[in-house]
């Protein structure tokens, strides 16, 4: 597997081809997530049940609006230049012909959407890094489901990518609802969510 292109500038005696080995060999308990992200190889415990029925539920319903040669993906690698990143969202949406082929991730600025579910041992990395990594990158929109917020659940939308920062669209509780521009048009009632 070759290594992503991505800030090969060394950091504390490591160089990105450093880390993306470390990454592809790193032997984590079965349905944990391993990532990159500033520079670091992380690993995340298995989602818990209310967190897959949250992914679930909206990859449902992304599936309704989504145009026939895209794809919703849940384990797919997204690069992130810039921040020394290589994220594994909740979901990401992007054109099929964009995850065809060898390998198992693919460059930030393929992504039409990514979604990130905040659990109790992410939410910090969701929150921030990512969201600063994904907006660098000129992912067009970011949505951040955070059951963890506060002791108050909220959804949050993030678009319109400049100078590594996004604008937020929109935030809401859940049980209102929240307004996916096009081309995704879908009005999405945050109350379906299970709340942790």
């Amino acid at each position: 597997m070759s290594a992503l292109p991505v800030d090969p500038a060394p950091v504390f005696g490591q160089d990105w081809d450093d880390l993306v080995r470390i990454w592809e060999e790193t032997d984590a308990p079965e349905g944990c997530k391993v990532e990159i992200i500033e520079w670091i190889v992380t690993v995340s415990p298995p989602p818990s049940k209310d967190h897959n029925t949250t992914a679930a539920l909206l990859q449902r319903r992304l599936y309704t609006v989504i145009p026939e040669d895209w794809g919703i993906y849940q384990t797919l690698g997204v690069s992130v230049p810039g921040r020394a990143g290589l994220y594994i969202p909740d979901l990401v949406v992007l054109e099929r012909a964009a995850a065809t082929g060898p390998g198992n991730r693919v460059p930030a600025e393929e992504v039409r959407l990514v979604v990130e579910i905040t659990s109790r041992a992410n939410a910090a990395h969701d929150r921030v890094g990512k969201t600063h990594g994904y907006a660098q990158a000129g992912v067009e929109l970011f949505l951040l489901l955070d059951p963890w917020h506060s002791g108050r659940p909220t959804a949050t939308l993030y678009g319109e990518p400049a100078g590594g920062t996004y604008r937020v669209l929109d935030t809401v509780e859940y049980g209102e609802k929240l307004t996916l521009p096009e081309p995704f048009g879908l009005e999405l009632d945050t109350g379906i969510f299970p709340v942790s």
